[in-house]
């Protein structure tokens, strides 16, 4: 090769990058490109809808058809990349990804939408875990916050500015463009990985020894497509079906709960599972899981919410709302390195701890604003929420790998991502619901305060009587009182997600302290 930061190795065919950030950049833009997928067709699935002749309802399903494509194949990619090989596997599911991407750009129905989402799902699922197992590997002990951060940055970053870009190119061009716009990325990586990543030597090992062990565990992965299935549809549907109160929805729990049980069972009594759930006796990697689905919950919903609202509240658009929400990405991008240089250097239990307080702080700041906000309160207020979640990714994501193997990191990956989404799916989920049931009890509240035999509330009728039909001015004041109420909701959603974050603190504490890099860090070659 020709280029300043490669050489050659004639000996062993393979490439030798001196410099692991060319493959940082590769893996982060890969992993950024699919979380982006995640978030990005959420502001268009009326324009989607109207362009297939469907229904809101319907539209859904191309969210949801890819999230749990996503789910299911998510905690299998430790286990297809030893049997497949990790470059293989990368880089057939980044072109299957692409390929899909530009079917469900041109789809001609909604039908074959959901099939070019479930297929880019299926392939999609490969690009984080196994992005954070090239990293993990690429970068030196010393260096790895850094791989952590490049990582971090795109699913970070990613589903923030999903809506907003998603707004932008429907707003200016079509919808099909939030799927096309992945051709000239996804063909660009597959170039550049083509020819820069290799496996190593150990992950070759692992690909040989899983060949000579051959078999496959079809119970396994049926278990695990139906646990992680079922469950992705009850948090993605549970609270337009009312929850328990659906049939469809008490079945999905039944059949969620039972394949769950026996697929744990099955995966630690197997001799080579699909999922090495015993991983999870790492107390580090048990905790840090635990923490990552915390963090990402959080996070989610914050993300879910503050652009919902300032539509449904404040009055902006939805370019607005992302606009709104975009600064605080940018200075993600500057804060994600810093933490990465500093950690293996610093305490990251501590790290953490002071993550969460400022996060809790920012949250309880969200939840005192007032329908007066101004626009730039807003941007500070978001920069703040990620201020906070910039300190926790990295140092979570360090510690939950300490004591592990180097021969289990794709697992461990795997797993590790799916409790990363989970976490987000079940916060999302949980926080939608509470919003809902909180707004119906302050409207109840609301109205109980609202009498005719109540000077300000006759002053109100009176003056507003004088402008017009008396029924226009009470439903006025419905309006209003419903309006009052939805906002008393967010606040509350804002406060309690403020005691989450200051209540996980004691938690990081459990866990064991990475080793402390000392001195300056040796160079890093990645052994591609």
């Amino acid at each position: 090769m020709s280029d300043a930061g490669a050489t050659a190795t004639p000996a062993s065919g393979s490439t030798r990058v001196r410099s692991p950030y060319v493959i940082a950049v590769i893996c982060g833009m890969a992993a950024f490109m699919e979380v982006l997928d995640m978030s990005i067709a959420n502001v268009s699935l009326l324009h989607i809808a109207g362009s297939l002749s469907a229904s809101r309802e319907e539209a859904t399903w191309v969210l949801t058809s890819y999230l749990v494509a996503n789910a299911i194949i998510l905690p299998m990619t430790g286990w297809l990349s030893d049997r497949i090989g990790r470059k293989r596997y990368y880089l057939g599911s980044l072109a299957i990804f692409t390929l899909a991407s530009v079917a469900c750009g041109l789809a001609p129905s909604l039908e074959m939408l959901i099939l070019g989402r479930v297929v880019q799902g299926m392939a999609g699922g490969a690009l984080q875990p196994v992005s954070q197992a090239i990293l993990n590997e690429a970068f030196p002990p010393e260096k790895r916050g850094m791989a952590i951060a490049v990582y971090g940055l795109a699913v970070i970053v990613g589903p923030a500015l999903g809506p907003p870009l998603g707004g932008f190119l429907t707003d200016q061009y079509s919808w099909h463009w939030i799927f096309l716009i992945n051709a000239p990325v996804g063909v660009l990586l597959f170039m550049l990985g083509t020819r820069l990543l290799h496996d190593p030597p150990a992950q070759q090992a692992r690909q040989r020894a899983a060949a000579e062990r051959g078999g496959f565990d079809p119970w396994g992965f049926a278990l695990i497509a139906i646990s992680m299935g079922s469950l992705q549809l009850i948090l993605d549907l549970g609270q337009q079906e009312d929850w328990l109160a659906s049939n469809l929805i008490r079945t999905l729990v039944v059949v969620c709960v039972l394949s769950f049980a026996f697929m744990i069972r099955r995966e630690l009594s197997h001799a080579h599972p699909i999922i090495n759930l015993r991983l999870l006796a790492n107390r580090n990697f048990a905790v840090g899981n635990l923490m990552i689905a915390a963090m990402y919950g959080t996070l989610m919903s914050a993300t879910v919410m503050l652009p919902l609202l300032m539509q449904s509240m404040l009055g902006y658009s939805a370019l607005g709302a992302g606009l709104v929400m975009s600064p605080a990405a940018l200075v993600m991008a500057f804060m994600m390195p810093l933490v990465g240089r500093i950690t293996g250097r610093v305490d990251e239990r501590l790290l953490v701890s002071l993550g969460f307080f400022s996060l809790s702080l920012a949250m309880l700041a969200m939840g005192s604003i007032s329908l007066d906000v101004s626009e730039d309160q807003l941007i500070w207020l978001r920069t703040a929420q990620l201020l906070g979640v910039g300190l926790l990714f990295v140092p979570i994501s360090g510690l939950a790998y300490v004591g592990l193997p180097t021969a289990e990191l794709g697992n461990a990956s795997a797993i590790f991502n799916l409790a990363r989404n989970l976490g987000g799916g079940i916060g999302v989920s949980l926080m939608t619901t509470f919003l809902a049931r909180q707004t119906q009890s302050h409207q109840v509240h609301l109205v109980d305060r609202i009498s005719p035999l109540d000077p300000a509330y006759q002053e109100t009728m009176a003056a507003m009587q004088s402008l017009g039909d008396p029924l226009a001015s009470q439903a006025v004041i419905a309006a209003e009182v419903t309006r009052q109420a939805s906002f008393l909701a967010f606040m509350d959603n804002f406060q309690f997600l403020a005691l989450a974050a200051i209540v996980l603190i004691p938690v990081i504490w459990i866990a064991r302290r990475a080793p402390q890099v000392h001195g300056p860090a040796a160079p890093a070659e990645y052994h591609g």
